[in-house]
């Protein structure tokens, strides 16, 4: 069974930085396309960033493309985010999620995972 824990969330000033981390564990991370998503409050979840379990081919969001980075590290079975050039619109819960042999542009448009995190909160504000 999979099972994944965000970290890293917190409040950071306008054009500020963070690095969210996901470590997966029960089943091997290379197995598993994974994929960051958020949900701010009275809005529907959206895929932000998607990574591909086979070849890290990446999918992003239109407005967090060239700030946001997904990246992975197969050894420490945990994916990262990297934020910068942090908005308020960035301001959400971001859950990480993984789908078995997954695609990323599917999985982050159509919000498809079989697991998920439990969230961690991103406040973006001065």
């Amino acid at each position: 069974q999979v099972q994944l824990v965000e970290s890293g969330g917190g409040l950071v000033q306008p054009g500020g930085s963070l690095r969210l981390s996901c470590a997966m564990s029960g089943r091997p991370l290379d197995d598993y396309a994974i994929g960051w998503f958020r949900q701010a409050p009275g809005k529907e979840r959206e895929g932000v960033a998607c990574i591909s379990s086979r070849d890290d081919s990446t999918y992003y969001e239109d407005s967090v493309k060239g700030r946001f980075t997904i990246s992975r590290d197969i050894a420490e079975s945990t994916v990262y985010l990297q934020m910068t050039s942090l908005k308020p619109e960035d301001t959400a819960v971001y859950y990480c999620a993984a789908a078995l042999y997954g695609r990323p542009m599917a999985m982050c448009v159509a919000v498809i995972a079989a697991s998920w995190g439990q969230g961690t909160q991103v406040t973006v504000s001065a």
